[in-house]
């Protein structure tokens, strides 16, 4: 992350760059209203679990697997190679951040080793899987094309972002998850799964934070909805470090989030006409 944000809480300084505040407000107020919902005061187990699967169908479609979602639900064998296999990861990868929460904010980095693990474990040289690369070593990321940054300057912004996520800042969720979600991708600190895992610390953040404790409020839907292409260039603002760049970035995470209720709202509307 590359901002002028005060050394004391940058990601407080972020929160009060300019349509920041009314992002997180916007999110506020559509996280409450989904919560608010009377399905989810009665089977919120329910719309958790629907949530945890259209967010790793979404989170796997941005990666280059575009299942449709009944596809995803029929399915059980994802131990093969090509779209199979991205698919499992994100499925996997969706399990998994739950029993992650507690971990994170004292072991950031142990929590993405951890989901590296769990994304890539059984598919790749053992030596690469759960550590950031090395020098010399290549990146499967097929979404991401802009410049890869080195070993040397993965380990120490993965630092760096370690830093920030155990202390304590004035920053909302939002902002917290979308500075994630963003340097990981940026970063590209594995050999693969890079996009998954990005979205999956984006994910725990939001829901680890109080934002979103029931985990139904699924940005990576969001993401998927709005398209690869808008999801690049809001990113490609996070890499440009400017304040316009990084406020954009930010409100794109905020928009994938209100569209990941929106989903979930649908879903609690078709439990209560009993159509799902």
């Amino acid at each position: 992350m590359s901002t002028n944000a005060s050394a004391g809480d940058p990601l407080a300084a972020l929160a009060a760059l300019p349509g920041v505040a009314d992002s997180v407000g916007s999110v506020r107020k559509a996280v409450d209203r989904v919560y608010g919902h009377r399905i989810m005061r009665r089977r919120s187990v329910e719309i958790t679990s629907e949530a945890a699967l259209r967010g790793a169908r979404a989170s796997a479609a941005l990666s280059g697997a575009d299942w449709a979602l009944e596809e995803v639900r029929r399915r059980t064998d994802f131990g093969g190679e090509g779209e199979a296999r991205t698919v499992g990861a994100a499925l996997r990868l969706g399990a998994e951040a739950g029993q992650l929460l507690s971990v994170w904010r004292q072991s950031p980095l142990r929590v993405l080793a951890r989901l590296h693990l769990v994304a890539a474990g059984g598919f790749e040289d053992s030596g690469a899987v759960g550590r950031p690369r090395l020098a010399g070593e290549e990146v499967d990321e097929p979404l991401v094309e802009a410049s890869l940054p080195t070993a040397v300057e993965v380990a120490g912004r993965l630092e760096g972002l370690a830093d920030l996520v155990v202390a304590d800042t004035a920053a909302p969720a939002l902002v917290s998850a979308a500075v994630v979600h963003g340097e990981l991708l940026a970063l590209r600190p594995f050999t693969s799964c890079n996009g998954l895992i990005a979205r999956a610390a984006e994910r725990i953040v939001l829901v680890g934070s109080g934002l979103d404790p029931k985990a139904v409020c699924s940005a990576e839907v969001g993401h998927a909805e709005q398209g690869r292409a808008a999801y690049v260039a809001a990113f490609e603002g996070y890499l440009s470090g400017t304040p316009e760049g990084m406020a954009a970035w930010i409100a794109h995470c905020g928009r994938s989030v209100e569209l990941g209720v929106r989903e979930s709202t649908a879903v609690c509307e078709a439990l209560q006409r009993g159509a799902a």
